[in-house]
């Protein structure tokens, strides 16, 4: 038990740590008004948009309990801003602005009206929470919400045959694409053949219009966001080009945010505090194939190392210096199915460099010294697992090989030094494991995509702790911070979800837009920690600060 006298010193502490943040949160406000309307009275949890024309950067916060939104004064400069809001099933009658000036309170009270269109307004998971149909059917629709919104297929008029061909063609494009980007991939066998889709044609068409000029089904919403969970401030920065998607995100030292383009062949480094971004050309090996980078990771050198997926090769760019090395994949490996992806980065262990080939699911190792490829095929032993795909890789201080598997859900390792590989399925059946973090201690955490949860996998004991997340948060990744609570992002609510493992409880901070988000990185440099992101469907950079 501590002591009086150090239990004094505690509580001193928590005031010290805290009495800055609370300064900030009752500091004058640049721009504040009451959000209502006729239905509700005055509304909690509504987004509120600041925008000033001609800017990259937009900044939103959310209404408190009593309905008023307040942006700190050192988050607006001086002059005439855009408002928007984010509240599903209301809108705004008509534009809204509000003017800032220096050292004064500006005041706008915002009165919304219903909408006139509820299902322009849904996320992903709310017309998977209202189309019918049982969990299995609706797990089917995961993939397609990488490339478009799920509001794309209920409001398509296709009819069971014409599913089925556009199912096959969409499965021919390359994981890169988007609506305004569709890319073929090389490899024409990966769209499979319109009969193999039938049975997803057949239930797609019971959901969409193909047969009815409105919906046999109630459209259903979540609640809007309460308590401490409106208790963030959000920084969205436009990157430009509408075919720019900022993918994996890294944060360095100087607070540079770093980003691979999953539309384009570039690399970028984004600088917040002075809004320069600089784009780092990438080779294309394969003129013909798809473009686009996924992941992004920092070796133990400072170095940035990234793959060029359906270009076939690694490579590795030298923030210092801006030079970019190439690793392409041995030649007589390096088809038309090739797909590289992710890299296992302990190459300080034994100078190798892990990678992986979705169109092949074969693992590849290069020695740095020698430049020799090694292939392995880890899921030859896992049997019984049919259609078994691996989705991530990555390295634990060994060099060790972890892999998600994505189809089913088991966790995998392949021995550095023996080649011995070792599988283990989630705690959750149909979990599919998707990206992965491994701590100071070797632990891995990996997303379970479908079942929404999070399971921390410890290689000592060869045990699983599983975390719930909200139902339909559908986790791409995730990560602890400093204060031991995990951050998620996800590709369907439009919300950062913030996890407390000891309580179980939950906070989802709700987005201005659709973020589609992949990669977390949490920022520990920062007092609360920053939780960054890339809007992978709106080519911005999102950065996450909660007041609390």
């Amino acid at each position: 038990m501590k002591s009086p006298y150090l239990l004094g010193l505690s509580a001193l502490a928590l005031v010290l740590t805290q009495a800055p943040l609370a300064r900030a949160v009752e500091a004058p406000a640049a721009l504040t008004g009451i959000v209502s309307s006729e239905a509700e009275g005055v509304m909690e949890g509504v987004v509120v948009t600041a925008h000033k024309p001609g800017s990259i950067v937009s900044v939103s916060v959310m209404t408190d309990a009593h309905g008023r939104y307040a942006f700190p004064e050192n988050r607006l400069e001086p002059g005439r801003y855009d408002l928007a809001i984010r509240a599903v099933g209301y809108e705004l009658p008509a534009p809204a602005s509000g003017d800032v000036a220096a050292e004064r309170t500006a005041n706008v009270d915002l009165r919304l009206q219903t909408t006139r269109d509820l299902a322009d307004q849904l996320t992903n998971a709310e017309w998977a929470m209202s189309i019918p149909g049982t969990e299995e059917q609706k797990a089917m629709l995961l993939n397609c919400t990488s490339c478009h919104t799920m509001e794309r297929i209920v409001k398509s008029t296709h009819d069971v045959n014409e599913w089925m061909q556009v199912v096959s063609r969409m499965m021919g494009y390359g994981a890169v694409s988007q609506p305004v980007k569709p890319q073929p991939m090389l490899d024409r066998s990966r769209a499979g053949t319109p009969e193999q889709y039938r049975k997803m044609a057949e239930y797609l068409a019971t959901i969409n219009l193909s047969a009815t000029d409105h919906w046999q089904y109630p459209l259903q919403t979540l609640p809007r966001p309460t308590g401490r969970s409106t208790h963030a401030i959000v920084t969205e920065y436009d990157m430009g080009r509408r075919t720019t998607e900022p993918h994996d995100i890294l944060v360095d030292k100087d607070g540079n945010v770093w980003y691979t383009d999953f539309g384009e062949m570039f690399i970028g480094k984004f600088d917040p505090k002075t809004l320069k971004l600089t784009e780092y050309p990438i080779k294309k090996f394969k003129p013909n194939a798809p473009e686009g980078l996924l992941s992004i990771e920092f070796d133990t050198a400072g170095k940035i190392w990234f793959d060029t997926m359906y270009q076939g090769s690694l490579g590795c760019l030298d923030p210092k210096t801006g030079e970019i090395k190439y690793y392409p994949l041995d030649a007589k490996w390096n088809d038309e199915r090739v797909q590289l992806n992710f890299t296992g980065l302990h190459y300080e262990v034994d100078n190798k460099v892990w990678t992986k080939s979705v169109g092949t699911q074969e693992i590849f190792r290069v020695d740095l010294k020698t430049g020799e490829w090694e292939k392995f095929r880890p899921l030859d032993q896992l049997p019984g697992v049919p259609h078994a795909g691996i989705y991530q890789v990555m390295a634990d201080s060994k060099n060790n090989l972890w892999m998600a598997e994505f189809a089913e859900g088991h966790l995998g390792k392949i021995d550095a030094k023996t080649g011995q590989v070792t599988w283990y399925a989630t705690p959750t059946a149909h979990a599919r494991a998707r990206r992965m973090e491994i701590d100071d201690q070797d632990r891995v955490l990996v997303t379970e995509y479908r079942t929404s949860k999070v399971a921390l996998f410890d290689p000592k004991t060869e045990q699983f702790t599983e975390y719930t997340l909200p139902q339909y948060t559908y986790p791409y990744r995730a990560n602890f911070d400093k204060n031991g609570e995990i951050w998620a992002s996800t590709m369907s609510t439009d919300r950062v979800v913030r996890l407390n493992p000891k309580t179980g409880e939950t906070e989802q901070y709700l987005m201005p837009s659709d973020t589609n988000m992949r990669t977390v990185f949490v920022d520990n440099t920062t007092s609360p920690v920053t939780f960054w992101v890339g809007s992978n469907h709106d080519h911005k950079i999102v950065k996450v600060e909660t007041t609390d």
